[in-house]
């Protein structure tokens, strides 16, 4: 793998760029791997890449239906927190906070990231007491949140309407710094890179139609719609589609998918320099390097395997934008689109070990997997590679539907997560 560095990006300058080569190969797939991994977005090539970087498993495949990146990965609004309620939520987004913040030097490819700050307001006497608990159980927790005045959330963020007489008058809101964006392309592509360098192989449009299981029910490895690939160890991390997956192994999910819509705006100069969410109000917004405004909604109220939504999500989310930030009513919108998520009965993912021996599966994450994307694959890529839970994953195991532990993040998790 040629390293990105000024040097080569000065000589090839003088080259016009010509003798960049492929960032991954192209291979065919093997007759058997160490492991499989099906999914090729940001948490499946994170966990590839992490099994290969720190547990020494070369012998991999990423298999993905269709191009890497192309599912979830693609279809957000690339949001990063960590200032989750719950002990266990708060472990695991502030551990793929810090990865977050080295991520790019890590990976020798930038991706991005952008701390700067996700403020959440609040609208009422009960938002006001909700987010304060968030600040006083992130402290506890050693997570950077603080509370602030409607004043003071508008000198943070100029545009924000602060007026009294809205429908949903801002009474304050809650603010992690250290919060913010990255490029949702340049993470799976720096991660796919990274992978491959290691060894490997990142196998696009290969469709997994089944899952062959032994006669101890173990898995044998995985029917695809390029032959049989033999293997011990399936790591499925297929986001929305997970329970299609699953299925094939005969093991029944506690998952529901629904659309997810989002929109960005026609790009305009800086004005919006951090990202603010709203409950209340259902909406969220932030402005990309190219200078869109990136607005996002809750999900829709339908179980749906659609990437459009219904129209009337949208519009009442637009609403809700032009009201707090009254300037942007002038504003165009340039395209929407919608992502498929996967989401359990309590909000939190699910990562760990199956009833099937040697089937492991990391899903669940909602509409907040984005952020989670280096602490997911991380710790992940610990529980295929030893077989038990990462002590940062252990509370997120499927057991806590039977034995009720569970981690009720849906209050906690605000608009989206």
């Amino acid at each position: 793998m040629r390293r990105f560095s000024l040097l080569t990006l000065l000589k090839e300058a003088t080259n016009a760029h010509q003798g960049w080569g492929r960032q991954w190969r192209a291979p065919e797939p093997k007759v058997g791997y160490d492991a499989v991994i099906v999914g090729g977005g940001g948490h499946g090539l994170a966990t590839a890449y992490y099994l290969a970087k720190e547990h020494g498993m070369r012998n991999i495949a990423v298999l993905e239906k269709g191009w890497i990146g192309g599912g979830n990965t693609g279809r957000n609004t690339t949001i990063i927190r960590s200032n989750y309620l719950y002990d266990e939520s708060a472990a695991i987004y502030e551990h793929a906070l810090k990865l977050w913040e080295g991520l790019s030097q890590e990976l020798n490819y930038n991706v991005m990231y952008s701390a700067r700050g996700v403020m959440m307001l609040a609208h009422n006497v009960h938002d006001v007491q909700s987010f304060k608990r968030h600040v006083y159980a992130n402290r506890l927790n050693g997570v950077d949140n603080e509370w602030l005045t409607p004043e003071e959330a508008k000198e943070f963020c100029p545009p924000l309407n602060i007026s009294k007489r809205l429908r949903y008058p801002v009474m304050g809101a809650a603010l992690q710094r250290r919060g913010g964006t990255a490029r949702h392309d340049a993470v799976a592509w720096g991660y796919a890179r990274g992978a491959d360098a290691m060894g490997v192989d990142i196998i696009q449009n290969c469709e997994v139609t089944g899952i062959r299981r032994g006669l101890s029910g173990a898995v044998e490895g995985v029917e695809t719609t390029r032959g049989f690939i033999r293997t011990p160890r399936i790591g499925v991390v297929a986001a929305g589609h997970t329970s299609v997956i699953m299925e094939k192994a005969g093991v029944r999910m506690p998952l529901e998918s629904f659309p997810l819509q989002a929109l960005v705006s026609e790009p305009v100069k800086p004005v919006f320099p951090c990202v603010v969410m709203s409950n209340a109000v259902h909406a969220y917004i932030s402005q990309s390097d190219k200078g869109e405004l990136v607005i996002g909604a809750g999900t829709d109220q339908y179980v749906s395997y659609s990437q459009q939504g219904g129209i009337h999500i949208a519009t009442h989310t637009l609403d809700a934008i032009c009201e707090l930030f009254p300037q942007f009513t002038r504003m165009r919108m340039l395209r929407n689109w919608g992502g498929i998520v996967d989401v359990t009965p309590d909000r939190s993912p699910i990562i760990g070990k199956t009833p099937v021996q040697g089937l492991f599966v990391n899903c669940g994450w909602g509409t907040g997997g984005f952020k989670a994307t280096p602490g997911s694959g991380h710790v992940f890529a610990h529980t295929i590679a030893k077989g038990e839970p990462h002590p940062i994953a252990a509370p997120f195991t499927m057991d806590r539907f039977r034995t009720g532990r569970l981690i009720d993040e849906a209050a906690a998790a605000a608009v989206a997560h």
